[in-house]
């Protein structure tokens, strides 16, 4: 039996000697356990839109009330711009509420391909394809692109759907950042592999950091190696005109495959595999994901006027970077814990899950909603709370967060070095 004290959800990915409705029925009494004892933080109901404050009704916490939030990756607040709002109104007006087929059979329409030349014009590229999701950006095209006799080669920090994408080729991972393992990895595959992919992220989605790009781009040219990165986090936020991680390292020509999704600083839905013109018909034909999936709706136009707007208001991320050292620099000052993070992905390293639990607990009871991490997402002795920053908090909800951590600190004793594991 599993120990729910200690347990994790992926205890409960297989389970031996349990069929489907049995395990099922055991991560039912596991979810129940979590919501007695006030730990089950995830899958809570907005009652608002996406913004610097939610509307929230969790049992126990005070019924229907506002939050300040913490969870949302809308970084620039375009979800609520009235220009956005209004091309996407625009788009179902002109094409309806849906495109009908996939886009190699009659699913492709004039507003798809505007946005997949605007999106690979703003990363001054040749061409891009977009997906439904950004997860599917990464894992469809790593299927199509690398197999059995190629290696991808991973920053062990990447996310999930690049991990699976990779699932039907060779792998290799490296520790994150560690660019002597990744040399080695390089270097002993050098003449092994019909193609040699490193994978990694602009801004890590976990702990807020940056990739050595410049260095990972001088091995990979090396030793004869493409390189992809994923910079979802960083496009909008990053670099002097928001291109991201690659345009500040002055990369955007030079990095080989580009992907991103659309949910994050451009307000929508979707995901988009920057690349040159022949990757990307590849893709277009030989990509399954893409190919048997309907694309995305005509609310779409949405994204293109976003992506107007990273140029069009740039006061939006120089408010988001105002915000973003504010916070650090009161949470530093506390004493606390937020590792290397360049972003506005802020984590509040706690360490040990008990106390993580606790913290969320106590933050919620404060009118302050933030994710805790746990295991798989990060290793068990690295529990967090995450906290992600947007350009429209006020600096009296981020004094708000900065009370109810500073309270937090002193009734858990963080801050101090043995806190953390």
């Amino acid at each position: 039996m599993i120990n729910f004290t200690t347990a994790s959800f992926k205890d409960f990915e297989n389970i031996p000697g349990m069929d489907v409705n049995q395990r099922a029925a055991y991560f039912a009494e596991y979810l129940t356990y979590l919501k007695g004892e006030s730990r089950l933080n995830y899958r809570l109901e907005s009652h608002t839109g996406c913004g610097p404050e939610v509307e929230l009704d969790i049992p126990g916490y005070g019924g229907r009330r506002q939050y300040v939030s913490l969870v949302s990756n809308d970084y620039l607040g375009l979800t609520q711009h009235p220009e956005v709002k209004r091309a996407a109104l625009e788009g179902i007006q002109q094409f309806g509420t849906g495109a009908g087929a996939s886009p190699a059979i009659g699913g492709q329409y004039s507003f798809h391909e505007l946005l997949e030349t605007k999106i690979a014009r703003f990363f001054k590229r040749e061409d891009a394809i977009i997906y439904t999701t950004g997860y599917t950006a990464n894992s469809a095209s790593l299927l199509c692109l690398l197999k059995k006799e190629d290696l991808a080669i991973l920053d062990m920090a990447v996310h999930a759907s690049v991990y699976e994408g990779c699932s039907g080729t060779t792998v290799k991972s490296f520790l994150h950042n560690n660019l002597e393992a990744l040399e080695r990895i390089l270097k002993d595959a050098k003449s092994k592999y019909r193609t040699k992919m490193v994978i990694v992220d602009g801004v890590y989605s976990q702990d807020g950091d940056l990739a050595p790009l410049r260095d990972i781009i001088s091995l990979c040219r090396n030793y004869g190696a493409y390189l992809l990165v994923d910079d979802a986090h960083g496009t909008g936020i990053l670099g002097e005109s928001g291109r991201g991680l690659i345009e500040q390292c002055g990369l955007l020509q030079e990095v080989d495959i580009i992907t991103g999704t659309f949910s994050k600083s451009f307000a929508h839905i979707g995901g988009y595999v920057i690349a040159s013109r022949d990757v990307v018909n590849l893709l277009k034909y030989q990509s399954r994901q893409h190919l048997f999936s309907a694309t995305l709706s005509p609310a779409c136009m949405s994204v293109v006027k976003a992506i107007d707007l990273i140029d069009e208001e740039p006061a939006r991320r120089i408010k988001l970077w105002e915000n973003i050292h504010y916070l650090t620099s009161g949470l530093k000052a506390m004493g606390l814990n937020i590792g290397n993070t360049a972003s506005a992905i802020i984590p509040l390293k706690i360490g040990v899950p008990e106390l993580n639990a606790r913290a969320s607990q106590m933050l919620l009871r404060a009118g302050i909603y933030a994710n805790p991490i746990m295991y798989p997402a990060v290793s068990r002795k690295d529990a967090r709370i995450r906290m992600s920053l947007m350009a429209t908090h006020s600096l009296a909800q981020l004094d708000m967060v900065l009370n109810a951590c500073e309270d937090i600190a002193r009734k858990l004793n963080l801050g101090k070095e043995d806190t953390y594991v």
